[in-house]
């Protein structure tokens, strides 16, 4: 339903958005698709972590999140340790006065009720606390839409997270385990729906022919560019005393296989999800050291469809970096490393194509990657048909939150269509 509202509705949008990693821009994007599609009128404005980016990119006034520049460097000097402390009493004040502007709020995506990568309580997940801290206490809708959630060791992490939730006037999940983990926090979800990633909302780019497309139907084996997505992954928030173990280990699992695949004469394009992964590409190209290893340069979750688009095989851990692959249609192997990698893979048709990034063995690695590419004629026929039920059920999120945030417009468009 379009706004027609003569007093535009206030929105905001709110998140780790314009900090560099691809996903949570991706998810922005897609909300910011649908406003302007049906509510158009809309006045919509960031609260962010990178609001330069934001507001360059998309066109909206963004205000950053956090007052305290360096609130996720590690704070070892007595003044720097002073300052954070400092920036949680004055982020609370700003984010009141912030939301108070705004009749709806929405955080667009993004896995924000969970830990499954390292995390402090006192950083994002204070931030959200007081975001929906301050939508009760002012009267102004809070929206968690499509997010993500994951069993949380650390109590007072949980403890945030927990509160956020039950705080919020609308929760969407993009899967059954995040809302499941939610209920086991306490959180009561009966009214709470399970809808794709928003990422899949995002146009798809036009499918270029791949080099192995074959006469007469006959499947060939492909022998064509192999994207591999790549992260800095070290773990989870409870694996910290193992970090650089972790790391290492994926690393060098990473490096085997790619390398491995350069030995088939096989092209490889090196994909990222944020730019803390630079590195890794960096130690890759420097270890395999050969011309058909390159690095794609993508800006966005639309650069990613593309590099995957134009692969015969994606092999991949980010999330997103897996969700642009299944979007349009390639055969994909995920280097899981949490329970949301798992379930978008099985929801897709592809559950059986999962290998875990904390434990890369070289060799298994290269066998599951040839059963992708034995069946890549059937795959792309499962992912064709999942991803038009995706579609629909997308459809069905948006309606479901305008009903929730915008139900004066609702009012207004049936009034017109029924004088």
């Amino acid at each position: 339903m379009r706004s027609t509202s003569n007093a535009p509705v206030r929105v905001g949008v709110f998140g780790l958005l314009g900090s560099g990693n691809l996903g949570n821009d991706g998810s922005l994007e897609a909300v910011l698709g649908h406003l302007r599609a049906e509510h158009p009128q809309a006045a919509v404005d960031a609260l962010c972590g990178g609001p330069e980016v934001v507001a360059a990119r998309y066109g909206i006034p963004a205000t950053r999140l956090h007052w305290y520049r360096g609130e996720y460097r590690t704070a070892s000097r007595a003044g720097a340790i002073a300052a954070k402390g400092l920036g949680k009493v004055v982020d609370a004040v700003r984010t009141a006065a912030w939301v108070r502007r705004h009749d709806v709020v929405i955080v667009p995506g993004m896995g924000v009720l969970e830990a499954t990568l390292p995390l402090r309580p006192w950083g994002f997940p204070y931030a959200l606390f007081l975001l929906c801290a301050s939508g009760r206490l002012s009267g102004t809708r809070v929206a968690l839409v499509g997010v993500g959630a994951a069993p949380i060791g650390n109590r007072a992490t949980r403890a945030l997270v927990r509160w956020s939730a039950r705080l919020a006037t609308y929760r969407s999940y993009r899967d059954d385990q995040s809302r499941d983990a939610m209920r086991t926090m306490g959180v009561n979800t009966a009214r709470d729906e399970v809808y794709p990633d928003l990422a899949f909302a995002l146009p798809t780019p036009t499918p270029a022919p791949t080099a192995t497309a074959t006469q007469a139907g006959e499947p060939a084996a492909p022998a064509g560019p192999v994207c591999v997505g790549v992260m800095a992954f070290h773990g989870g928030d409870d694996d910290r005393a193992r970090a650089d173990e972790i790391h290492r280990r994926y690393l060098d699992g990473t490096t085997r296989f790619v390398r491995k695949l350069v030995e088939e004469g096989r092209p490889v394009r090196l994909l990222t999800g944020d730019e803390c992964d630079a590195p890794v590409v960096a130690a890759i190209l420097d270890a395999v050291d050969s011309p058909l290893v390159t690095e794609a340069k993508t800006a966005s979750l639309a650069d990613l469809m593309k590099e995957t688009a134009a692969a015969d095989t994606v092999v991949a851990t980010r999330y997103h970096n897996l969700i642009c692959a299944l979007k349009v249609g390639t055969p994909t192997l995920a280097l899981s490393y949490a329970a949301k990698s798992d379930a978008l893979m099985a929801q897709m048709g592809l559950g059986a194509y999962r290998h875990p990034a904390r434990e890369i063995d070289a060799d298994h690695l290269l066998e599951q990657f040839r059963e992708v590419e034995r069946r890549s004629a059937e795959l792309r026929q499962i992912l064709a048909e999942r991803n038009q039920v995706v579609a629909r059920r997308l459809e069905r999120q948006f309606t479901a939150l305008t009903a929730a945030l915008f139900p004066t417009a609702d009012r207004t468009h049936a009034r017109q269509e029924n004088p």
